[in-house]
């Protein structure tokens, strides 16, 4: 199961990332580094098959959030370099959650619980409907307000389902 950790701030620089010596994947990859309102700096490694919710364009500037899997090995460096599962750039109109969701719905840190309705949108990664319950998976979550109590409770606008 994948240990969902995420990192908040703004982009401070975007560049292109080597993996290989024969540059068949040259400019494939991405360094994207973030810095928070503390100055602590974390840099993501963005690959192919990092997901950006809505598949927006970022840019140096986009305050963004990367989550990671906390339980993959990291080069012991500095600043940090995580390997980005799914990218978020901020929109004052949504809210976004990664995480695992278990038979009720309830994510892994019991901190939110999705009603689902019939409007909601339930896609895979490449786009297309999801016709099976989401429930006991990886889901990105997208939604907007959130009753006050624990755990909060949301009707989402849409989730993406992490197969």
């Amino acid at each position: 199961m994948i240990n969902f950790k995420s990192f908040h701030g703004t982009i401070t620089m975007i560049n292109d990332f080597m993996i290989g010596q024969n540059g068949e994947a040259e400019g494939c990859y991405k360094l994207i580094s973030v810095e928070n309102e503390f100055g602590v700096l974390v840099n993501f490694v963005v690959s192919p098959t990092t997901y950006f919710v809505e598949h927006v364009m970022v840019a140096v500037g986009d305050r963004v959030t990367g989550y990671y899997d906390g339980n993959a090995p990291v080069p012991l460096i500095f600043p940090p370099q995580y390997r980005a599962l799914v990218m978020v750039k901020d929109n004052p109109y949504q809210n976004v959650k990664v995480d695992y969701f278990n038979g009720q719905l309830v994510s892994s840190d019991g901190l939110l619980k999705l009603n689902i309705s019939p409007y909601t949108q339930i896609l895979l990664t490449n786009g297309q409907a999801f016709s099976r319950n989401p429930a006991n998976r990886n889901l990105i979550v997208i939604y907007g307000p959130a009753t006050k109590s624990i755990p909060a409770q949301t009707t989402p606008y849409k989730i993406i389902v992490l197969c």
